[in-house]
């Protein structure tokens, strides 16, 4: 330290004259600064592993949220493409009447198309497989490119040759069916040629997720495959190119005015501004719930930067000593090391937002293959300050506590001293402080998350898991501190390092608690969701759904599945239409308020059916179902759950759109349905009257636990060829194309809890380097005193399993309360505790806690005794 330094030092300990004080008060700072930078010439020892915390959470939250703009971006920047249109309107189950046509003619080109599910099978009738058909007229398409393989023009790929209309379809059906380009597949009754592969359709993503091959054809085909038959589930789709363009308020007027014209349309109107609403939407989720996982790992390695900070005035005590020793103040030692700390938090944050930025570049191509939207690869100036700024905030609420305890402690205490780790609570403004910084993150996490509710009850479990391991780690030393004197040398060392003053007891809890609890969580919620998928579900649910039965087919279709099910088999019925809710108590749903957990029941079209009878797998829980015989005002009976969640309530109106007519009934009754039944379970039950006279299909499920895949194949394969027009589903297909998705989805969940887990790796490395001081004093001691180093290694070995194990009970008890919470309340689904689930979770924490600490601890011991005995 330079005279000038010291005097200047001096001068503002002892407190300059008033008329100098702002000038003091600049000099301290840039002194501080001079002192912050002098010390970090000799490297950031002891602040890797901060800077590594710091690094990961902000890369994390930073690139998550990057990837989830530049793929916003990518369907804003591609919207007409995806949507294949400017705006488009769908109607279900009817073609727009002629005035409509004529006006959405009057918009510009339209294209139009229809959808709908069906089963595709061999010529011979010897195989078959449910196909999602789409037939377009010759505008298709209207933005984009169709490619196919062989490249052929869309009238000569889908015209009729002599009788026979083309198709394209990607590879999984030539796949499935064992053919080729220039074989045929029969469509209801109608022939068609796959003339080629289907590569790629520019508006795939608007028409939502298939569970089955694509069949392109032409809508002549289409007709004539006898398949739209009044009551059919067929969507009409008309997308409109508007000639010149039209700006974005242009075409939300449109919308207006569709409704104004045509109130009782029943369509679904869509622009390209909102071109794949649902796939948008999920991805918001899921990048919001891999935020608050990456919020959770920036809040660990604050642990981390709380260890490194006590560690690093820890080793600066004789140095703080010196300060204090010339006069400087505790403000003033705490201004330095807040400096350093700040500037080594500035270097992390940095490094993570760079990763950060690299990351929409890096995800561009592989998410080419997973999603079938491009993303736009850049730089999201948003999404990186909010990772800098959840950073910041965390390094100031983990870094301000260790500096409290630092800025009270005299000189003379910190001579005669080995630690820095004081006892008690700092100054309130160092506590206030700390604690208004992490209600400003609480705070950030909520807001800026869409489902707020949720994000709440994270930072909420967060902050509770926080404190509870705290007090794990208290009852932890607690009961070391009451254990019985035991014989084993090694045990005795262990139980007694686990409650010594200084302990890392705390620290390892805390470290490894929230990593080892959200992957414990989330592992188990994987578990339930593929127990359920692969195992529950196939048990209790029917074997086969059957769509678009026509009224015509009922009888037979019934004759033939009892003639070639078992005695035992269960076959039910029921009548299906499809209905849009467009009101609730006179009150348009677009103009309402709906909160997010119901907002799914208001969005598209539902299935809806009519009933003489009370549905056997459904109970009452509220009103009474009508008689047999009633034949007065429509009525409807609601899913209990669904009706609370859109705060209905017995003798509400709900207004339905139905085949272009607006019906409204009162509700007369709520029901509990187990939708994991996979049984024809419906939001709503109209009474009998209420669409007497209306065309529609029939909707039937076959339940046959005696069936063998031989016997499901066998039916599969009858119903098809005698009713080619009803669709069949077999449930263990539809099941098998779930698992995939929960498998990928999984994939993603785990990767991201092993963020966390990185994060408290690192953190429990950390906090084990910190206690190597008072490590190598107790080593060095004991081995004076005849303590072989194999006692030692046994002794650290059964400390870090003792702190190990307590830790993964507390994981597991949490984890499974936390997960029981999602799978029994959010999913609505059974709950199994899992022991493989809770074993591995155990070998984790030993493993990492046991290992890590071994790694550290040889270290120790092999430092020389004269060295540390001199300074005794």
């Amino acid at each position: 330290m330079s005279g000038t330094d010291a005097s200047t030092l001096t001068e503002n300990a002892a407190g300059a004259r008033p008329a100098r004080k702002t000038a003091a008060n600049g000099a301290g700072l840039a002194l501080a600064l001079r002192f912050a930078l002098r010390e970090m010439r000799s490297g950031l020892s002891g602040f890797f592993i901060f800077l590594a915390c710091i690094t990961l959470g902000v890369a994390a939250i930073g690139g998550v949220n990057s990837v989830a703009q530049a793929i916003g971006a990518g369907v804003a920047t591609q919207g007409q493409e995806l949507l294949g249109a400017d705006i488009r309107f769908e109607l279900n189950q009817r073609e727009a009447d002629d005035a409509e046509r004529v006006w959405l003619e009057s918009l510009g080109t339209v294209a139009t198309s229809a959808g709908m599910r069906s089963m595709a099978r061999l010529p011979d009738a010897s195989d078959q497989a449910l196909v999602e058909v789409k037939a377009v007229d010759d505008a298709y398409p209207l933005y984009g490119e169709l490619i196919t393989e062989p490249p052929l023009p869309l009238d000569r790929l889908l015209e009729a040759r002599d009788g026979v209309y083309g198709v394209a379809a990607p590879s999984l059906l030539f796949e499935r069916f064992g053919i080729g380009i220039g074989d045929s597949l029969l469509l209801g009754g109608q022939e068609f040629e796959l003339r080629a592969e289907l590569v790629a359709e520019p508006d795939a993503v608007s028409d939502g997720f298939g569970f089955a091959p694509r069949f392109l054809t032409s809508l002549d085909g289409l007709r004539a495959s006898g398949l739209i038959q009044p009551g059919s589930l067929v969507e009409h789709t008309y997308k409109i190119r508007i000639d010149g363009g039209a700006s974005d308020g242009e075409l939300r007027q449109l919308t207006e005015q569709a409704g104004e014209r045509f109130p009782d349309a029943g369509w679904s109107i869509r622009t390209h501004l909102n071109a794949a609403p649902a796939l948008s939407s999920n991805i918001e989720r899921f990048s919001q719930f891999l935020t608050l996982v990456g919020l959770t790992a920036l809040v660990v390695g604050g642990v981390g930067v709380a260890n490194a900070v006590r560690a690093h005035l820890d080793a600066k005590r004789t140095v703080i000593a010196t300060f204090k020793s010339l006069g400087a103040s505790g403000g003033f030692v705490v201004t330095v090391y807040l400096l350093q700390i700040l500037l080594i938090a500035l270097a992390g944050i940095a490094i993570g937002l760079i990763l950060a930025a690299l990351m929409p570049f890096m995800a561009s191509a592989a998410l080419a293959s997973v999603l079938p939207v491009p993303s736009q690869a850049g730089l999201y100036p948003d999404a990186l300050g909010l990772a800098a700024l959840f950073g910041l905030l965390t390094t100031l609420a983990f870094a301000l506590l260790p500096l409290g305890h630092a800025r009270d402690v005299p000189a003379t205490a910190l001579f005669r001293e080995m630690s820095m780790s004081g006892k008690g609570w700092p100054r309130l403004s160092y506590v206030v402080a700390a604690g208004a910084i992490v209600a400003a993150l609480c705070a950030l996490a909520i807001f800026y998350s869409e489902e707020r509710r949720i994000a709440a009850i994270f930072v909420g479990a967060t902050i509770a898991a926080f404190l509870i391991l705290r007090a794990v780690g208290w009852l932890v030393q607690s009961m070391a501190r009451g254990a019985p004197r035991v014989r084993s040398t090694a045990l005795r060392l262990a139980i007694g390092n686990i409650h010594r003053p200084g302990a890392l007891t705390p620290s390892v809890v805390l470290s490894l608690g929230l990593g080892l609890t959200l992957l414990a969580t989330l592992a188990m919620i994987d578990g339930n969701l593929r127990r359920q998928i692969s195992g529950n579900l196939p048990e209790i649910a029917p074997n086969f759904f059957f769509v678009d039965i026509q009224s015509t087919e009922v009888d037979g279709f019934t004759s033939l599945v009892e003639s070639r099910s078992s005695p035992e088999a269960k076959l039910i019925k029921v009548p299906m239409l499809r209905g849009r809710i467009t009101a609730l108590n006179d009150t348009n749903v677009r103009e309402m308020e709906i909160p997010p957990e119901g907002g799914w029941v208001l969005r598209g079209d539902r299935g809806i059916t009519y009933a003489v009878n009370q549905p056997e797998n459904s109970t009452l829980t509220q009103g009474e179902w009508w008689p047999a015989d009633y034949d007065g005002k429509p009525l409807v009976s609601f899913t209990s759950e669904e009706g609370r969640e859109l705060g209905l309530e017995l003798g509400d109106t709900i207004t339905v759109n139905v085949l272009g007519r607006s019906v409204t009934a009162r509700i007369a009754s709520f029901r509990q349905v187990e939708w994991e039944t996979l049984a024809m379970n419906f939001v709503m039950v109209f009474s009998p009257n209420t669409f007497a006279g209306a065309p529609h299909a029939w909707l039937a499920t076959l339940t046959d636990e005696a069936a063998t895949s031989q016997d499901e194949s066998a039916l599969l394969n009858a119903v098809t060829r005698s009713f080619p027009t009803i669709t069949t589903v077999r449930v263990k297909d539809a099941l098998d194309v779930i698992n995939r998705l929960v498998a990928q989805l999984a994939t993603a969940i785990r990767a991201a809890a092993a963020v966390a887990l990185i994060a408290s790796v690192l953190v429990l490395a950390g906090a084990l380097a910190a206690g190597n001081r008072a490590r190598i004093h107790d080593a060095v001691v004991l081995k004076t005193l005849g303590a072989t180093r194999r006692t030692l290694i046994t002794a650290f070995a059964l400390e870090y399993m003792l702190i190990g194990l307590a830790t993964a009970i507390f994981a597991l008890a949490a984890g499974g309360l936390s997960a029981w919470f999602v799978v029994t309340r959010i999913m609505t689904l059974p709950w199994t505790f899992l022991p493989e689930v809770a074993l591995s979770t155990i070998v984790i924490a030993l493993v990492f806690t046991v290992g890590i600490g071994l790694i550290g601890t040889w270290r120790v011991l092999g430092h020389k005794a004269a060295p540390v005995l001199r300074n005794l």
